[in-house]
């Protein structure tokens, strides 16, 4: 059972020898690497190539870990008990499963995702130590314990938004993912736009490095943004030579609304122009 990426999906030499460890070890896979470089569909197409259910969780900030394992609707049931409903005398009726009990009990061995797991608060990668590590947790409410058969392959994404604990990073398989270089970026393209025109994406390649290389920028373009640019202008039948011959004091390329998502960055690139004009001129 080992991953070597998917059609869809271009991984790396270094990304497969992670997910191969992790997946060997039992370890959960902790993937950072800056946003869109690929990481949640990572674990979408581990699971695609193992052939296995994926479970995912999706962190937000007010998530807390508890979620994760089960919740006890303490208030329905008082309700229900006031109007005489039958389902009060079974206490299972109110308690809500999480992801990581449909992962500990799931019939065929699943990935699970936690995804973005630095929005939530600075304890929640610690209340989930014991959890993540046993394979096991208490439920209070019915006395019984619920233990995995077989580990689930575990995929945590970060954006790096916040430190987590060494305590949780010691029980991780850690990988950073690299921004892709061009060859990289290539054989990306390549699987989404097997047809495209080489010296459009050539192009398109040139000016898209070129965005991300200003210095400044406040977001950087990723790999999903270049891959919408792309498909815009093969839409609009952008004309090749508008890449071409693009005049450096226009320095925003066209369509930038996919590359370029606020406001300061498109102030930036219109100061570059100006700045660019006048040195014309």
């Amino acid at each position: 059972m080992r991953f070597e990426g998917t059609d869809k999906y271009v991984a790396t030499d270094d990304l497969k020898v992670a997910v191969n460890a992790a997946t060997r070890l039992r370890r959960p896979l902790l993937v950072k690497g800056e946003p869109g470089t690929g990481k949640t569909v990572l674990a979408q197409e581990i699971a695609t190539a193992l052939g296995a259910p994926l479970i995912e969780w999706n962190i937000k900030s007010t998530t807390k870990a508890h979620q994760g394992l089960y919740e006890y609707d303490a208030v329905a049931r008082l309700r229900d008990s006031q109007l005489g409903d039958e389902r009060v005398h079974d206490i299972r009726n109110y308690i809500k499963k999480g992801k990581l009990w449909e992962a500990f009990t799931s019939p065929q061995l699943p990935v699970l995702l936690i995804d973005e797991i630095d929005k939530a608060d600075i304890e929640f990668p610690n209340d989930l130590l014991q959890e993540l590590d046993r394979m096991e947790f208490f439920v209070y409410e019915t006395q019984e314990t619920i233990k995995a058969v077989e580990r689930p392959i575990v995929i945590i994404t970060s954006n790096n938004e916040k430190e987590l604990p060494d305590a949780f990073l010691r029980r991780c398989f850690f990988h950073y993912i690299k921004f892709p270089d061009r060859e990289t970026m290539q054989s990306i393209i390549d699987v989404h736009f097997p047809d495209i025109q080489k010296i459009l994406v050539s192009k398109a390649m040139d000016i898209f490095y070129e965005v991300r290389d200003v210095p400044g920028l406040k977001k950087k373009p990723s790999t999903s943004e270049l891959l919408d640019w792309l498909k815009l202008l093969l839409h609009e039948d952008m004309p090749l030579d508008v890449l071409q011959s693009r005049d450096p004091t226009k320095a925003i390329p066209p369509l930038h609304g996919a590359l370029l998502k606020n406001e300061q960055d498109v102030m930036l690139f219109e100061r570059l122009a100006f700045m660019a004009r006048r040195q014309g001129g």
